[in-house]
């Protein structure tokens, strides 16, 4: 199960700041009657009426924005300057739901029966099982659109943030969101697995690793719920030509540094051809060699790194690096956890990677960089393809029908042009393979959890 209870331990120091018990069986049941029983009241209640508690919630997430990165500066090491801009990207997804959320959920006519409409309907309580390295957008992105359309939620927040949790739970609250609307509950993986096979579920939302979405998905299978998935991913970020190496590399690392590189959809293989590699990965070498660990008071700056989320997660980090290299790869920066309690790990560019290797196969989720050297468009599309996930991918050249022609055959389920990623409020979030399906965010997110109900009416 992990840890024996909710608990916020400082990645910086190792420090136990404060836990929290789990919840008891009667409080999973209690919260589970109040959200069967908001349901109908919050799915009836005027949809105008839903929309300004959701602007409200947008409004609190900006002024509370220092207290709740703060909040996860000390749960899981995020920067208070990255914490910063995600509780705005919040603020964004609640606003564009509540703009636009209405019109996407409005009876869709079906072409060749005058009398007949899809319909958009809320299907009733539906389960969270939110994770760790974005604590505050990952839930926006759950919850924004379920408060739209009339859905009321069952939340479980990851085991090491318990205060930023209760913190969303408060803005919900104080934002005028009904009592059984949205549930926070501090569940046991146990209890989540029966949450998700109760009848008065009606399907979940889990962000996270593709063990926990493995399970998920075979418990919401057994009890024939819908699921969505959102998993690993291992993304390709190919560089077909560069008249400026440098400005190439300081684009891929500063994507590839964001969060200490804990971003399901990361560059965590960049391909690049041969005429540009060895300058490219130099010059990724330097950056990551130039940086220096982030200390507690300090908010953040592109020339520090924090710690990641917590020491073990840097001890595994550690390891796929160690088995890459003892297997003949090249550590040109970095590749050392910091000595102490805290979670620093070096940030690192790795060469040489070969499927014997685990770097090659599995998410290198922290500060690692690998760099693959190829000769050709087709080399690229191959090796870009030749991993199991398959959550985003950006392609970059100045002849941009070329990069256009290498994106169009990658097997992903993002696909960006001469951008490191597209994310936007407005944009679907998803991806392919074992990186999980069904979509978050934009027009397609609010469709995940409703019933498209066909209204039909004999002429």
């Amino acid at each position: 199960m992990g840890q024996p209870q909710y608990q916020v331990t400082d990645p910086a120091t190792g420090e136990v700041v404060r836990t929290y018990p789990f919840a008891s069986d009667a409080d999973v049941e209690a919260a589970l009657r109040r959200a069967t029983d908001a349901f109908e009241p919050w799915r009836d209640r005027p949809i105008e009426e839903r929309v300004q508690i959701t602007r409200r919630v947008a409004a609190l997430f900006t002024e509370r924005a220092e207290e709740l990165a703060a909040l996860i500066e000390t749960e899981m090491g995020k920067a208070r300057v990255e914490g910063l801009g995600e509780t705005q990207f919040c603020t964004d997804i609640f606003t564009y739901y509540a703009d636009h959320g209405p019109d996407l959920i409005v009876p869709r006519p079906v072409p060749g029966h005058p009398t007949a409409r899809i319909e958009y309907r809320a299907q009733g309580p539906i389960v969270g099982v939110m994770p760790w390295n974005y604590p505050y957008y990952q839930v926006a992105r759950f919850a924004a659109p379920n408060l739209i359309v009339g859905n009321t939620m069952v939340l479980k927040h990851a085991e090491n943030c318990p205060t930023s949790a209760l913190a969303i739970a408060d803005i919900m609250r104080d934002a005028g969101v009904p009592d059984g609307v949205y549930e926070n509950l501090f569940a046991t993986h146990e209890q989540v697995a029966a949450i998700i096979a109760d009848r008065r579920t009606r399907g979940v939302s889990l962000t996270g690793s593709e063990r926990a979405g493995s399970a998920v998905a075979a418990e919401a299978g057994r009890n024939l719920k819908k699921v969505v998935l959102e998993l690993g991913g291992s993304d390709p970020y190919i560089v077909l030509d560069t008249d400026d190496p440098d400005a190439a590399a300081e684009t891929a690392w500063t994507f590839r540094i964001e969060n200490v590189g804990q971003a399901c959809n990361a560059n965590k293989r960049m391909i690049v051809m041969a005429d540009v590699y060895d300058d490219f990965v130099a010059a990724l070498a330097r950056r990551a060699a130039a940086m220096t660990p982030r200390r507690p008071g300090s908010r953040g700056g592109p020339g520090e790194y924090s710690p990641m989320v917590s020491r073990r997660a840097a001890e595994l980090l550690l390891a796929q690096v160690r088995d890459a290299v003892d297997k003949g790869a090249t550590v040109h920066a970095g590749g050392t956890l910091l000595d102490g309690p805290g979670a620093y790990f070096e940030p690192t560019v790795l060469t040489g990677v070969t499927p014997q290797m685990r770097a090659f196969h599995e998410e290198l989720f922290g500060p690692v960089a690998v760099v693959y050297r190829v000769d050709s468009d087709d080399e690229a599309v191959r090796l870009a393809n030749a991993v199991d996930f398959g959550l985003g991918a950006s392609v970059w050249s100045a002849d941009r029908a070329r990069a256009e022609a290498v994106a169009s055959r990658l097997d992903a389920g993002m696909v960006n042009v001469n951008t490191p990623s597209s994310e936007a409020a407005d944009i679907p979030f998803g991806g392919t393979k074992r990186s999980g399906f069904g979509r978050e965010l934009g027009p397609l997110g609010i469709e995940e959890f409703v019933n498209k109900r066909l209204f039909y009416v004999q002429p």
